[in-house]
This record gives structure tokens, C-alpha cells and sequence, in this order.
């Protein structure tokens, strides 16, 4: 499918800025001696006996000798990897940098927090077939925490947790876990909390609780937001047991601790990880925490599902890219929400949000740039946009404030008002909860509002609570959602696959706003969000799913299997096609039956690290093994076994390129697939040797080439190759790009 030029502009990629060095970015000062915290990853865990902090603590006095503070050593990783958190300063790092044994070291980052109706809109219906041992599967839930109360973490007919379960629970006095939630920690490793962290498993924000209902919740009746979104609300994998690991607090989720509990959570014996967190910029393989933690509970048999982002519609915008982990973009379901302005001169207008306030009647109407809270330092030119503190309270208390941007509705609401217009160019895809009445509406209605302001000295209006529409365009990828490519690796094309995450309804802590501004008292059991954190649970339970029926299958395998039943979706819906999309919506119940799969173990991604430049030294400490680089064989991405086949290219022509694939039977002991290459663009011959793959038994691995040569003249074109044997059509995009380098 090719899309003009003009509607891309070109990727605009710097190859220098996707070497993608972290090591020049600062991390958090931790004294007055100017040292911060780094983390020191020195990759598997060795073999036989071994004391992490002790070896820690002797590597660090090797170094810098018995002068250095006792209280440097923040934290050691010591179940499933090696590695510690430590105070230094950069000549100090600079200076172990170098020392063998020693991966990567990199700051202590800080990353971010990236359902009735989503379950049936993907035909993954409440009466779908279920094997008996789904509550055997552990899903360990990277994130805020848990609310346990919930009426979904109930653990009613719920036998004793696993024999595999290694994990404990981190309670206190206000938390127990019980036979759903089997086990709970926290972590923070500089243990600097805030005054409003709850420093226990419990989640008070509210996100960790929605993506682990989401994911595993029970299945609950009569659930909804103030009559928002009625019906029952289930979890995928509603008989699935919970692992909760909280890494997240009210100033972000911070690397050390993401490790931490990864290093907890592949020890613990999960089966599958949720994590919907991520970075705001890419980096490298191995100075990416969550890229590390994955890459470990990969080698241990775990696939670990990610959020792609909430930072679109930019092009290369997504930051969980690893080959080894599973990046999920946010598609929307069939459901929206209206919230209509109607003004005294009875002209209304149509937005969006999620309002559950009642109209009280008409309040007078204000405009932001009118009313600067000049004492607080703030002009017209800010406080128009109604950011916090910008508003003056004394003019806009009890009003209806006009504003010229999208926020939070924090300022609004703190300064009094009684509601807010916002209305700016943005994409209206997705409505949210304010902690006030709100309708967020396009510019031009923006405009008319402002001229009717203008034109009367008694301009007044009123905000109606919101009606759910249905959206007749879903499914499409939110503006919101992160893009591809993967700068990284261009030729492995991300996200893999979307799942709901628009418009979610699940669990929710009642003491955490709904809103997610505090001051805002309103108390739910349940709430409505939207983002890829609320896509990734998705597919971690259609992962788990896809367990319970072959326990035996690799994360590669399960993977592989959630790629290519994947429904296609459409480009003309998503400008940004597969690099919006992957290879499609993600499809639970076609998945378990998947005819083929492309299968990959830690001897394939080494071969592909290998490619990408990576020493045998580096690579040896990673795996804990004797791996080697072929000095034969020169690996590209094009070789790694990935159900999917991206070909970047700095020139529109002479494109080449050729892929080596292997596929595995797991459908009919005998059967005979054909290849098909649909929708192949003008100007790209697309050849697949053989086109026939005849199989005589389950698990018998056959191979292929997919060779691409030619012209385009669009910045990015693609394509599918199907192999059908009747019964299975096993997708995979080809995707062609063109990349300009500055």
C-alpha cells in the first residue's frame, strides 16, 4: 500500500542520534558531593556460589580503593542477573566504564506510565473455550501497585497459588495478598519517598490496578464509570493468577527498580510480564532497563509485553523496541463520548470528554488570555492555555473558562472554575476524565465560541454531561500511540501488533482520583483510561491465553503466533500504516491455532546482537555462556527468525534486500502451504524461494527465502506474504521505507 510523499514527509532519521548514546544523559544527583546514581549491568547471573554484593562491593573497592562510602552500594541484582546500583561521580564512572566484566552502565533513569466492552469488540467473548490449567499461568504486573480490595482480585474458587511460585508477599499491616493476588513487592532503591507514596504493594494512582484488571481481573458485573460504559467487566485470562511488583511512584518509575523487579519477577517463576512504562527517548539494547530485564526473562522462558507509547504521532517515537519483547501499539474500540457546549445564545457545540457532572445550569463564560494570574508571574500569552497556577482565581471562580490547548484541566480547576473549554488542532480519538466539567473541541469551534464571547459583555454557557456515541472508524491507531520505526534497528520493524487501549474500562483504586489530579474527590470503583498501557495488558493476556493451551511454546513462538493472526488493519484509517500498527489488531482466538510459527531462542538474538556490533565479550557476559560471534557469517536483522519483514534504504533506488526465514509446523501433521505475496507495490519485485513448504510432521522446521529488489517512489510502501494451507493464513507485512539521513 503506498501513501505520497506529502502525507509522510519523509522519515527524517539522524543514524547519529540512532546510535543512541545514554551515557551522556545526567542521572539523578543524589548529594551534595555531586555523585549520582548509576547503574552498573554486568549481564548473567555467574554460575555456582556467588555473594552479589560482596563481589560488588569488592569490584567497586578494586577500583577506587577502601576510600569509597560504604553507603554508595544502593542495590544489587543477584536472582536472575548481575548488576548493581551505585553512587558515583563521572570521573568514577568513566573509570569502571572500562573495567572487565562490566556490559553497559548508565544513569538511573526515569521513565513514565505510558474492560467491558474491548474484550467482546476483538471477538474474544466471556464464552470463549478455556483449558483448565489457566490458573497455573502467573502474569507479573510491572507497575503502580494493586488496590487487592477490588471486587476483581477476588479469589473465590480459587485453589492455593502454583508449586512453581517462588515469590512472597511484601505486606504490611494494610495489605494482604490472597489466592488471586499470590504474591506483591515494592521497590525504591534510593528509598527517598514522597510524603503521598504509599510505601507498601497498594497502588494509590490507580494505573497498576487497571492494567492488572485488564490483563487477569475476575469477572465482575454491573461495572462501570458513573454509568459510563456498563456491563461486566473481565479480565482476558480471568482464572490467571497475579504478581504484582510495584516499581512505580508518584515521581515516575525509575530504572534501578525496574531491573530489581524484573531480577524478582523471572526468579519467582512468572510466566509472562506486563510492563506499561517506558522511556521518552530510545537507547541502546543494553543501557535500556526494561530492554536488559526482557532480554533475561526471554533466556528464562518469559515473554515480556510492552506498552509502545504515548508519544505520536511522531515517526520513531517508540522506545520499547527490543526483537525479544513483545511492543504493543493502542488501537480504539467502538465506543466514544460526547460533551456538548451550549451557549446563551443557544448555539451548541459538539466535543469530547469524559463528563460525568451534571449541568446545573448556565455559568458565565471567560476567556483564559482575560485572566492571568499576574501576582503568580504569569501573562496572557500563558495563562490563555490554563496551564496550573496561570489562571487568576478571583476572575475565573464559578465560571466557564475558554482556553486554547488541551491540558490536564488542573489549572482550571484549582482556580475555581466551574468548567473549561478547551479547543485547540489536536486529534479528538480518544476522551479522557477532568476534574471539572470539560469538552474539548476543535479549533474553529474555539474560534466561534471566542467570537460569541466578544460580542456580548453577559456571555454565559453550559457544559453537558457526556452521552457515549459509537464509533462506526474502529478500529485505528490513536494519535497517541508511539511509532515506528525502531531506531535501533530500522529493519525490525515496531510496534509488533495493536490491541484496545482506547476508552478502557477496569479496576481502579477509590482513593485515587479519577482524574488524576488531586483534589478531585470523586471515588470509583472502576474508570475509563486511555494510552498503550491500557493496550499492553491486552495482549499479555492473549499471551497467557495462548500458554495455557502450549506451555511448551517459546516467547518467540507465542510471539509469532500473536503476529500472524493478527487482523490486517487499514492504512487509509492509519496514515502511518504499519508503522502505526505492526502487523495488525490483535486477534486471541485465531492466535492459539496459528498453522506456523517463527520460532526464536537466545542463540538467534545473539547471532542478531552479533550483527548489530556487539563484542564476544559483551555478548559472553550477557548470556553467561561461551557465545561467540561467526567470523564467517555476517548476521543482519534480515536474518533474525521475526514474523515480520522491514527493509529501510537512503535511495529510492536500487532497493535490495533478502530475508532468511524459518518456520515450524504446530497445525495438521501433514499439510502443504503456498506463498502469496498480496498488494506488492509498483515498482518492487517480491520473490519467496521456495513457494511451497511441504510438511510431514508437528514441529518440523522448514525454510525460505524472501528476496526484495526494485524501485519505489513513495517514502514508504508495503505489502503481505501469506502462507496458506486452507485452513491457516499465516501474515506478515513487508514494509519498504525510505530513510533520509542528516
Amino acid at each position: 500500500m503506498a501513501r505520497p510523499i506529502s502525507s509522510l514527509c519523509l522519515l527524517l532519521l539522524s543514524l547519529i542520534y540512532t546510535l543512541l548514546s545514554s551515557h551522556r544523559i545526567s542521572g539523578a544527583v543524589s548529594g551534595a558531593d555531586g555523585r549520582k546514581e548509576y547503574i552498573v549491568y554486568m549481564g548473567d547471573k555467574p554460575l555456582g556460589d556467588f555473594s552479589a554484593a560482596a563481589a560488588h562491593t569488592n569490584l567497586l573497592q578494586q577500583v577506587f580503593g577502601s576510600e569509597i562510602a560504604s553507603d554508595s552500594l544502593l542495590y544489587s541484582y543477584k536472582r536472575s542477573f548481575n548488576g548493581f546500583v551505585v553512587k558515583l561521580t563521572e570521573e568514577e564512572m568513566k573509570q569502571l566504564e572500562g573495567m572487565d566484566g562490566v556490559v553497559s552502565i548508565f544513569p538511573n533513569g526515569k521513565k513514565k506510565l505510558h474492560t467491558t466492552r474491548s474484550w467482546d469488540f476483538i471477538g474474544f467473548t466471556q464464552q470463549v473455550n478455556r483449558t483448565t490449567i489457566e490458573s497455573d499461568v502467573i502474569i507479573g504486573v510491572l507497575d503502580t501497585g494493586i488496590w487487592p480490595e477490588s471486587d476483581s482480585f477476588k479469589d473465590t474458587g480459587f485453589g492455593p497459588p502454583p508449586t512453581k511460585w517462588k515469590g512472597t508477599c511484601q505486606g504490611l499491616s494494610n495489605f494482604t495478598c490472597n489466592n488471586k493476588i499470590i504474591g506483591a513487592s515494592y521497590y525504591r532503591s534510593d528509598g527517598a519517598f514522597s510524603p503521598e507514596d504509599l510505601q507498601t504493594p497498594r497502588d494509590s494512582r490507580g494505573h497498576g490496578t487497571h492494567t492488572a484488571s485488564t490483563a487477569a481481573g475476575g469477572v465482575v458485573s454491573m461495572a462501570s464509570l458513573s454509568g459510563f460504559g456498563l456491563g461486566t467487566a473481565r479480565g482476558g485470562v480471568p482464572s490467571a493468577r497475579i504478581a504484582v511488583y510495584k516499581i512505580c511512584w508518584s515521581d515516575g518509575c525509575f530504572d534501578a527498580d525496574i531491573l530489581a523487579a524484573f531480577d524478582d519477577a523471572i526468579a519467582d517463576g512468572v510466566d509472562i510480564i506486563s510492563l506499561s512504562v517506558g522511556d521518552s527517548t530510545p537507547k541502546n539494547y543494553f543501557a535500556d532497563s526494561i530492554a536488559i530485564g526482557a532480554f533475561h526473562a526471554m533466556k528464562n522462558g518469559i515473554l515480556t509485553s510492552t506498552s509502545a507509547g504515548n508519544d505520536g504521532p511522531d515517526f520513531g517515537s517508540i522506545t520499547n523496541f527490543s526483537p525479544w519483547s513483545l511492543s504493543v501499539a493502542a488501537s480504539t474500540i467502538d465506543r466514544n463520548f460526547s460533551t456538548k457546549v451550549q451557549l446563551g445564545d443557544n448555539k451548541v457545540y459538539e466535543g469530547i470528554s469524559i463528563n460525568t457532572f451534571e449541568p446545573t445550569g448556565m455559568y458565565p463564560l471567560i476567556y483564559g488570555g482575560n485572566a492571568p494570574n499576574i501576582t503568580g508571574g504569569f501573562t496572557a500569552n500563558t495563562s490563555r492555555f490554563c496551564t496550573k497556577n496561570s489562571l487568576n482565581p478571583n476572575l475565573v471562580k464559578g465560571k466557564i473558562v475558554l482556553c486554547e490547548a488541551l491540558s490536564t484541566g488542573a489549572g482550571a480547576f484549582l482556580a475555581g472554575a466551574a468548567g473549561a473549554v478547551m479547543a485547540d488542532r489536536g486529534t479528538k480519538d480518544s476522551a479522557s476524565p477532568f476534574p471539572l466539567p470539560v469538552s474539548y473541541l476543535g479549533a474553529a469551534d474555539g474560534s466561534s465560541i471566542a467570537s460569541y464571547l466578544s460580542s456580548t459583555s453577559n456571555a454565559t454557557a453550559s457544559i453537558l454531561k457526556s452521552t457515549q456515541v459509537n464509533d462506526t472508524l474502529a478500529p485505528f491507531v490513536a494519535a497517541f500511540s508511539s511509532r515506528g520505526p525502531n531506531r535501533a534497528t530500522l529493519d525490525i520493524l515496531k510496534p509488533d501488533l495493536a490491541a484496545p487501549g482506547v476508552h478502557i474500562l477496569a479496576a481502579w483504586p477509590p482513593i485515587s482520583p479519577i482524574s488524576g489530579v488531586e483534589g478531585d474527590s470523586r471515588s470509583v470503583q472502576y474508570n475509563m483510561q486511555s494510552g498503550t498501557s491500557m493496550a499492553c495488558p491486552h495482549a499479555t493476556a492473549a499471551a497467557a491465553y495462548i500458554k495455557t493451551f502450549h506451555p511448551t511454546w517459546s516467547p518467540a513462538a507465542i510471539k509469532s503466533a500473536l503476529m500472524t493472526t493478527a487482523l490486517p488493519m487499514s492504512a487509509e484509517k492509519n496514515q502511518d500504516a504499519e508503522f502505526a500498527y505492526g502487523t495488525g489488531q490483535i486477534n486471541p482466538l485465531k492466535a492459539v491455532d496459528p498453522g506456523l510459527i517463527y520460532d526464536a531462542d537466545k542463540i538467534d538474538y545473539v547471532n542478531f546482537l552479533c550483527g548489530q556490533g556487539y563484542t564476544n565479550q559483551t555478548l559472553q557476559l550477557v548470556t553467561g555462556d561461551n557465545s561467540v560471534c561467526s567470523s564467517t557469517i555476517i548476521a543482519t536483522a534480515w536474518d533474525l527468525n521475526y514474523p515480520s519483514f522491514a527493509l529501510s534504504s537512503t535511495t529510492f533506488e536500487s532497493i535490495t534486500g533478502k530475508f532468511s526465514r524459518t518456520v515450524t509446523n504446530v497445525g495438521s501433521a501433514v499439510s502443504t502451504y503456498k506463498a502469496t505475496v498480496t498488494g506488492a507495490p509498483t515498482g518492487l519485485q517480491i520473490q519467496v524461494v521456495p513457494d511451497t513448504l511441504s510438511f510431514t510432521s508437528v514441529g518440523q522446521k522448514l525454510s525460505f527465502v524472501l528476496e526484495v529488489k526494485g524501485s519505489v517512489d513513495n517514502g514508504i510502501v508495503s505489502s503481505s506474504l501469506v502462507w496458506n494451507d486452507g485452513v491457516h493464513q499465516v501474515r506478515s507485512p513487508i514494509v519498504v521505507f525510505v530513510v533520509v539521513i542528516n
